[in-house]
């Protein structure tokens, strides 16, 4: 009945808690995001019930594109008694850069998108049964690589950083 009291959480409780799995979660003990927990005799681990903001404090941060090694400075500044704070903006801020850059893509693409759609209905109204090859009319983009940044974007939850001449 000691475990009933027992406010710590086994590793498949902290993840059924926080929405991860439990190889999340030894990543994040193996990066340093969480603290080593204690063990039982048995060898299983048992979080500290704060884990559980600490984790949920990763999961928000990593929505808002941090990434794992930027926490882990960050985090490990704090626990070292730093404050990271204006890192974090900096870093904060370089993101919001990074969602206007992609928001600016987007736009381009839409336009690109909607003239195109309206040639190509033009081009179907015409009649006929014989093949309009619309793929091959597709222009070519004026920034090549916005359509595969936007696409990177579109598919990574973590996409790689763009290289200085793309800034």
């Amino acid at each position: 009945m000691e475990r009933d009291r027992d406010p710590r959480l086994r590793i498949g409780e902290l993840a059924r808690r926080s929405g991860v799995s439990a190889d999340t979660l030894r990543a994040y003990e193996r990066r340093g995001l969480l603290p080593p927990p204690r063990r039982t005799s048995g060898g299983y681990r048992l979080y500290p019930p704060e884990a559980l903001g600490r984790v949920q404090l990763v999961q928000r941060a990593l929505a808002f594109g941090f990434r794992l090694p930027e926490l882990e400075r960050f985090l490990s500044a704090r626990a070292s008694g730093r404050a990271p704070c204006r890192e974090v903006r900096a870093v904060a801020e370089a993101r919001l850069r990074d969602v206007e850059a992609a928001m600016a893509e987007l736009s381009e693409l839409r336009a690109t998108l909607t003239a195109l759609l309206q040639d190509w209905d033009a081009r179907l109204s015409e009649g006929g049964a014989e093949a309009r090859r619309l793929l091959e009319t597709l222009p070519s983009p004026p920034n090549r690589n916005a359509a595969s940044a936007v696409t990177a974007r579109r598919f990574s939850r973590h996409p790689k950083p763009r290289k200085k001449e793309e800034r």
